[in-house]
């Protein structure tokens, strides 16, 4: 067998970390040599390891440390990054190394400099000065561009248990339907409050059961009271929230009588032409069209929307974004100074920004299917924490919690 050492550094006995990479190691069908550990001796206190990791060839050792390096190892002895040139427009050199959504760190030139724009699934290129990095989507790199190659010189820094505990203090458990909601709703409370104390901003991540649901009268609270700066939805919520100021109905359904009425399944279209007669939603609210729901409010409150189109939609709204590639561009721009990331009742759009999220960002995804929440924290959102609910519920609970938490101020 192969071997390279490697290091861990930080709270890597409490967060777990260590018997991580340990586990990684076996599963991978490697093997392990404890050659120094020191563990700090009291909860502040940051341990240390080096590990002496084998494999049966190059190959499987290079994969395994790739593995490794998403936990947080890095070789023992330290070298500087690769550089190699990308040939053509939309693609990696092979070789190039795929980021997580955690911190990281790359050295170059004998000193490690943060990577800008954190995002999982991407490549690190070098901008402008030597000693600036940041990560790029594939479909985003230009021939010339310099990548970061293999792994050596990049170090990742991965989420440890917070110090002050908490919900949210270390990554997310599994997703159960026996959790004590009422605790979990008030750690997104407590969360939310903070989050607008700082003054960083909030975004809701929106399906159409919102409306559905009758929910909408909650998230207009939630926006006049200040605690959703930004919205990401699709062409569905924002048009079924304007049928249903517009004609009181949902996909064509009274929402206070729960009863469809003659011709409903026209109003969702009927709402989109009155929209796009106007020119905008902006317009239409300006124009006294629209004087209800969630978009009139995120018009009058300053809400930055960004609807996300899909094949299926009608009309669609003359904001939506049809080209996938331009909406994700525009939701790039919201998600690096956010506070806080509550997704509600929508499977597509959660995993989009999920990917978008750097790890720092607290999330909350409420869905009532425990498939949505697990799909998330699956894919590598893993500072996501599930509740699984009916929306209308948890946000009338959220509201009640966050008036609890603003008369204690904490």
């Amino acid at each position: 067998m192969i071997s390279e050492e490697i290091t861990l550094e930080g709270h890597i006995i409490d967060s777990l970390i260590l018997s991580k990479v340990l586990d990684e190691i076996l599963a991978f069908g490697g093997d392990f040599r404890l050659l120094d550990v020191h563990i700090g001796q009291d909860r502040n206190d940051r341990s240390s390891a080096t590990i002496e990791v084998k494999a049966a060839d190059p190959s499987s050792l290079a994969d395994l440390m790739a593995q490794l390096g998403r936990h947080g190892a890095t070789f023992y002895k330290p070298e500087d990054v690769r550089l190699i040139e990308a040939e053509q427009d939309g693609v990696f050199p092979e070789g190039f190394y795929s980021t997580t959504n955690q911190q990281t760190l790359v050295r170059w030139r004998d000193d490690w400099h943060e990577v800008r724009q954190q995002e999982m699934d991407c490549g690190i290129r070098m901008v402008g000065g030597d000693n600036v990095f940041e990560c790029v989507p594939v479909c985003h790199v230009r021939r010339g561009n310099r990548i970061v190659v293999g792994h050596r010189g990049v170090k990742v820094v991965p989420l440890e248990r917070s110090r002050e505990g908490g919900m949210f203090g270390f990554m997310s458990s599994h997703v159960s339907t026996e959790k004590p909601k009422n605790v979990l709703i008030h750690d997104v409370a407590r969360r939310m409050y903070a989050a607008r104390q700082s003054g960083r901003p909030i975004i809701l991540v929106g399906g159409p059961a919102i409306i559905h649901t009758g929910s909408a009268p909650h998230v207009v609270e939630l926006i006049e009271k200040g605690y959703i700066q930004v919205l990401f939805a699709g062409n569905a919520l924002a048009t079924h929230d304007i049928e249903h100021a517009l004609y009181g109905t949902s996909l064509g359904v009274h929402l206070d009588r729960a009863i469809p009425v003659d011709a409903g399944h026209e109003h969702h279209l009927r709402a989109i032409n009155t929209v796009r007669r106007h020119g905008s939603i902006r317009a239409a609210v300006e124009a006294g069209a629209i004087t209800s729901g969630i978009m009139h409010s995120c018009v009058r409150h300053q809400v930055a929307v960004v609807l996300a189109g899909s094949i299926r939609d009608d009309g669609p709204l003359p904001e939506v974004i049809t080209d996938a590639l331009a909406a994700q561009d525009r939701m790039r721009a919201y998600v690096q100074d956010a506070g806080y990331c509550l997704m509600i009742a929508t499977m597509l759009h959660a995993v989009a920004t999920g990917n978008l999220l750097p790890a720092r960002v607290p999330v909350a995804c409420v869905d009532i299917s425990p498939a949505v929440v697990t799909k998330l924290a699956d894919r590598g959102s893993f500072q996501t924490v599930g509740i699984v609910t009916d929306v209308e519920p948890f946000l009338r609970e959220l509201l009640a919690e966050l008036k609890a938490v603003e008369l204690s101020g904490r």
